[in-house]
Parts: structure tokens; sequence; C-alpha cells
């Protein structure tokens, strides 16, 4: 079954990934594609509706970023957002101008005419704005919908064509009925079907991956996490043994991990291939305490140990990835011309050498949908729900140099944090908890005798999408206990702190 899709051109807003996962919530499937994207693309995806985002820039500056006009003359529905309001503008001769006052923050709305965008909204509603720009003149054929006291023409229509345009973002949670206005475009207006669920992309998906192996043999690098556990799942689903899986251990990682992870991968009945280079890892970080140098370090030899892995297992033809939607967004810089963005090491990134295609199941789905689909396989809620942990490990929460002996204080560390956190039934509700070593050594006082030991930071945040960040306020108790447990129990330690940085200005890892 083909499904409806809702695209979404990206002119380098921070809200571009909501539109596209709100519109998702709805079970309708939308994609994101930078505003350059071609007419013939755009055809051949033949999308039930488009929406053009917001952006940083403004349509009178001397080269602002269009997409192409002939997205107009498609006839499916288009919905301008900010930005996107402007580029309605340009092409239908309406005005912009910079606002003599500018609109960040909450603003009431009032809906002027009934329209198929606000059915079920009240007359007066609260909505987001972030804009220094506006409508001065009405473009040619539409009409005013709705107003705020600073903009009269905060939302407009033209019906004939099925184009809308709004000065506010209904994606944003701020925008109380926002969710309402874009069910609205996309199921009463563009006609779209609810048909994007779990079940559909569990089964497609396996087909897929069928088809495309055929007769071959895939390899998979796994972590234990929720991205490369689903991942390979899914494709275990798809070619049973055909499948081989292989678990490095860098060295890097946490209490008992490659047990857990060994541990699950039996369980789940699947071919795993376990590989020890903690001391060859060790023995290239020794030494090394710049954070950037590690990471360079730990990524480059995971990656000749892999394929040197890969050849003694014999002939693949396919290398399989966890890479989830952001980062391929991200890595193809779909952000817009003067937004620089990070590229990912699971994108793009398997050597030439290598000759293998790339099998990524995940790669068109957002964290939350990756856990859904895990639910769906029946897969362990503990894997599903696990903390992000990165990818060098260990080695970037000790500051300095990286020693086994430095491991194993902070893998006792971080293991009661852990622990405790889900004791007092607080880990799902925090994105990431964890220990940071400090390259520190402080007096302290235990058994009446002197000590000169280790300071473990104690470091717990909130976020969404791990772009901005809060620090949690963790119960006095839990942080006592904590506390206690640690120096009483890690050999080495005499001093717990707690991190109470919010990002920005600080990170959410200390490297």
């Amino acid at each position: 079954m083909k499904k409806d899709t809702i695209i979404v051109l990206d002119f380098g807003s921070q809200y571009t990934q909501l539109i596209a996962r709100r519109i998702r919530e709805l079970n309708v499937y939308s994609e994101i594609h930078p505003f350059s994207i071609s007419l013939k693309k755009i055809k051949e995806l033949a999308p039930k509706g488009i929406i053009l985002s917001g952006g940083p820039s403004s349509i009178y500056d001397k080269k602002p970023p269009v997409c192409d006009r002939g997205i107009f003359e498609l006839g499916v529905p288009v919905l301008g957002i900010c930005y996107g309001m402007q580029i309605v503008s340009r092409f239908f001769k309406g005005g912009v101008k910079g606002a003599a006052h500018r609109e960040y923050g909450f603003a009431k709305l009032s809906v002027k005419k009934k329209d198929k965008f606000f059915t079920g909204l009240k007359s007066s509603e609260t909505v987001w704005m972030s804009h220094g720009d506006r409508l001065t003149a009405m473009p040619r054929g539409f009409s005013v919908i709705a107003k705020t006291p600073n903009s009269a023409f905060a939302a407009i229509v033209n019906k004939k064509r099925g184009i809308y345009a709004v000065q506010f973002h209904p994606e944003v949670v701020h925008t109380k009925n926002g969710g309402k206005m874009l069910k609205n475009f996309a199921i009463n207006i563009c006609g779209a079907k609810r048909n994007w669920t779990a079940e559909s992309y569990i089964k497609a998906t396996v087909a897929d991956i069928k088809k495309q192996v055929g007769k071959g043999k895939v390899l998979c690098g796994v972590s234990g996490g929720v991205d490369s556990t689903v991942a390979s799942y899914l494709m275990h689903k798809a070619i049973g043994n055909k499948l081989v899986s292989v678990f490095v251990n860098n060295g890097v990682l946490r209490l008992n991990e490659e047990k857990r992870v060994l541990q699950m991968f039996k369980k789940l009945g699947m071919k795993i291939r376990y590989v020890d280079a903690e001391k060859e890892f060790l023995k290239k970080l020794k030494g090394v305490s710049d954070p950037e140098k590690k990471r360079k370090i730990i990524g480059n030899y995971f990656i000749k140990v892999f394929e040197k892995t890969a050849g003694s297992l014999g002939k693949f033809g396919f290398l399989g990835q966890g890479t989830l939607y952001p980062d391929v967004i991200e890595s193809v810089s779909v952000k817009g011309p003067s937004v620089t963005i990070k590229s990912h090491h699971n994108v793009g990134g398997l050597p030439k050498r290598m000759k293998m295609q790339l099998i990524e199941p995940l790669k068109f789905l957002f964290k939350d949908e990756v856990r859904e689909i895990g639910r769906k396989l029946k897969l362990p809620e503990d894997v599903l729900m696990r903390q992000p942990f990165p990818g060098p490990g260990l080695a970037v929460r000790i500051l300095g140099d990286i020693t086994k002996e430095r491991l194993d204080i902070l893998r006792r560390a971080d293991d009661i944090i852990v622990r405790e956190i889900k004791n007092a039934g607080l880990y799902h509700d925090i994105w990431q908890s964890f220990g940071v070593l400090l390259p520190v050594k402080t007096v302290g006082v235990m058994g009446d005798k002197r000590t000169y030991e280790n300071v473990v930071a104690l470091r717990a945040v909130n976020s969404k999408d791990g772009m901005t960040a809060e620090w949690v306020k963790l119960p006095y108790e839990l942080l006592t206990t904590i506390s206690s447990r640690i120096i009483n129990e890690v050999k080495g330690v005499n001093r717990v702190v707690y991190d109470i940085s919010n990002k920005p200005p600080g990170t959410i890892e200390w490297e």
C-alpha cells in the first residue's frame, strides 16, 4: 500500500523537524527536503501536500533562499509558515517589510473567517510568533482569515489554488491548538490518509530488506543501544541468519556492558560476533587527553577492527546501520545556506574499499518512532528506553588521560548513579544521567585518615532533542545516597559534586 506523503521544504528553521514530527503524529508520513529540491523530484514523490518551513532569512535579502515556483502549479495544497509566508508573498506579488514592532512569543490570534484550516477551533486562539518581518500587502488572489494585534495578515488563503500561509508557528507546543491546525491541513485540506503506522512500517521494511538482500549476507555493527538493536532486529526478522551482528569492546564501555549485550542478543536468537579489542584501544589512547583526539582515535580504530572482523567472517554484500532521520537531515545540510551542520560517523561513513551496499532500515525515523517500532517487535523495554550514550563512551567522561584504573573508578561510580536513579523511579524521566571523572584530586578525611583522591561529577539533564538542556533538580535524599555510596564503595574517590549547568552555555557531555 502506497503511503500518502506531506513533504516539508526546509528553509533553515529550528522548528523544521518539529513540523515533520507533528504530521507523523497524525499517522501521516512526512519527509523533509531542502528548499532547493528540483520540481522533477517533487513530482516523483507525488505528495498530497507541501509545507514551506520558516527560516532565518528575509525575502528582501540580496539572495534569499527560494524554492521552485512550480510547486504552486502542481495542484496540491501548500502551507507556508513564517518565512514560508514570505515565499508565498514573493510569488504572488505581495509585500513584506521589517516590522516596526518585532513579534516574539505568545500572541492572540483572532479568526476572521470560517475556513477548513480552523475547523474545530475558537474565534480567539493563542499562537507562538517568532519573526521580525511581516506581510504588508496582500498577495494576489488571497484573503485574510486571521489576524493578531501586530499582524493584520496573520493567516491568509487562496482557496482556488489551495494555498495557505501563516505568520505564526503551528508546529510548536506554545501554539495551543497548532496540532489541530496541522491536522486540518493534512487531513481535511490535503486529503491525506492516515496510513503511516508502526505495523505498516515494519511490514514494508521487512519486505524491502528481503528484496534488497536476496541471497546475500549482511554485516551489522551493534552497540546494544536502541537504534542499532532495533535496526539489527528488523534485519534479522527479514533475513534471519544471513545477518551477522558484530559487537566490538572498545575498552571504554560501562560496567558489564559486553555481558549485557551478548545476553540480550542470545535471548533474541540472533547471531552475534564478539570482538574484545579493549587492550588495543587503551594502548592507542595512552597519554591522550585532548577530547577531539580521543574521538578520532576511537572512531578510526573502530573502523579498522570492524574491517578486520568482516574479512575474517567471509564475504558480505551489505552493511547494516542504525542511522536515524535527524542524522540524515543534518548530514545532507538541508538547513539552509547560512547554517553549518555537523557530519555523523554513521551517515555515509563507509570506507570505499569495503565495497558494500548500505542498509539503513531506520533512516526515515525519529527516535520516538524507533522506540515504537521496537515495542511492536516486542524488544525489551529497558533497551528501548535507555538513555543516550556517547559513541566514544567513557573516554569523553574521563577528563584527561585514559587508564584502566581510571576507567574502573568511573565504571563503578557511574553504575551506582544509574542504579540509584532507577531505584528512585526517575530514570525514564531524565534525558541523561551519568558520572564524570575529573582530572583533579582533593583532600578528604576517611576513618580519621587524610586522603587525597579523585572527584566525580554527577550530571543529570532533561532535553527534548539534545540541542538544549536543563539540569535536573534531583531530590536531596537521592543526591545524598549517590554521594555516600560512591565515596564509601568506590576506592579512589573522596568527593562528589553536582553539575548545575544548562545547555547553553554548557554542553550535556563535558567533552
